[in-house]
């Protein structure tokens, strides 16, 4: 357990990316940004999920997990200085392009790392556990923006405090010894790791982290908007409906820390997924603030496990392999870049509920991939 608790912490700074989304809508209002400039902010954090994962996986198979863990916070705990002690349009890009950067490292190192601390039959409840964890600094996000905001003048008081934990958790993994069995010593090139492609399932499993990261995203991003569109609110309050968000993907994450040790993780993916298709088409539908709130709380619950499921699965499919798998299905989290700059043109050209309503298509996929589980 000593050794767990640094591991499990490192899952609370890796959601401190999610601040991306609140801080856009921040930033955007502050600096009078169009929706299709304002998400590029986002997409300067998830464009090197595509460029840094199957490096990041490569590399750990030269100095090991934990070490690639360190590095990540201290690239992470550099890049939250950034935007506190300079506020522009581009300084704000080059922050988050290094929240990317070190989201990205940590992302492809701490999920195999979690693999040194657990027995390999409590793998997917403990990647669900970690997630949990994530949620929790995802939904503490827009809460503390908003506080700082209304009560301190400066929303941007978030960066230093997320900065404060990062030292904090650098400092105790790097007190803590872990046995490093994910470090080979070998030399792993580009090209074989992607031969794992060469594997159909891996592929889709791939595919599938690309959606359900555009959903997430996309939701995180997008729903402040569309509740002020819908219902006239200031963006303080509006943020709100992200935290429900992130609330619900708590309490699913925890829901799915109990359900994924005992029920089939197939049988938990499709439900969620029947799930999310119904709930983002009645969020586009719906018509009273509390019944969008409902539905915004079944699309946080929805997402919760599919990640964790989708990682775990191409883990057991590859085992001797996971350095490389890790740095593969990472790469798919840069499907925040791809579906946001569409997502942004839409919202222009068509309003945020246009916007949400493209991303049925991912939930459509993210089905279609539970059934060949």
């Amino acid at each position: 357990m000593r050794k767990q608790l640094p591991v499990f912490l490192g899952f609370f700074v890796m959601g401190f990316v999610d601040v991306v989304g609140i801080a856009t809508n921040y930033a955007k209002k502050d600096l009078h940004l169009h929706d299709s400039v304002a998400n590029l902010l986002p997409l300067m954090v998830f464009l090197w999920f595509a460029l840094f994962s199957v490096p990041t996986g490569l590399l750990m198979n030269r100095i090991g997990r934990r070490k690639t863990v360190l590095w990540a916070m201290v690239i992470t705990l550099l890049a939250l200085l950034v935007p506190f002690l300079a506020y522009n349009f581009v300084v704000l890009l080059a922050a988050f392009a290094l929240i990317g950067i070190g989201n990205t490292i940590l992302q492809v190192s701490l999920n195999p790392l979690l693999t040194n601390v657990v027995q390999p039959q409590r793998l997917t409840s403990a990647l669900t556990g970690g997630q949990l964890i994530k949620a929790i600094a995802s939904f503490l996000g827009p809460v503390i923006a908003g506080a700082a905001s209304f009560w301190l003048g400066d929303w941007r008081l978030i960066f230093p405090l997320f900065a404060f934990v990062t030292l904090l958790n650098t400092l105790w993994l790097w007190s803590t010894p872990i046995a490093e069995q994910g470090h080979s010593g070998r030399t792993t090139s580009f090209l074989d790791c992607l031969r794992l492609l060469s594997d159909p399932l891996i592929v889709q499993l791939l595919i599938g982290v690309i959606a359900i990261v555009g959903l997430d995203v996309g939701f995180n991003t997008t729903l402040p908007k569309f509740i002020m569109a819908h219902s006239g609110l200031p963006l303080e309050k509006a943020g709100l409906g992200t935290s429900l968000y992130f609330i619900a993907r708590t309490t699913g994450s925890l829901a799915g820390v109990i359900i994924l040790a005992k029920a089939r993780a197939r049988r938990v993916f499709l439900a969620t997924t029947i799930i999310g298709i119904f709930a983002l088409t009645g969020l586009l539908l719906a018509s009273p603030l509390w019944l969008i709130l409902v539905f915004i709380f079944l699309l946080g619950f929805s997402v919760a496990n599919v990640f964790p499921i989708l990682f775990a699965t191409a883990l057991r499919r590859a085992p001797q392999r996971e350095n490389e798998v890790s740095g593969l299905l990472i790469m798919g989290v840069s499907g925040g870049a791809i579906l946001l700059p569409i997502m942004g043109i839409i919202g222009d050209a068509k309003g945020p509920a246009w916007a949400l309503g493209f991303l049925l298509v991912a939930w459509g996929y993210l089905a279609w991939v539970g059934r060949r589980l």
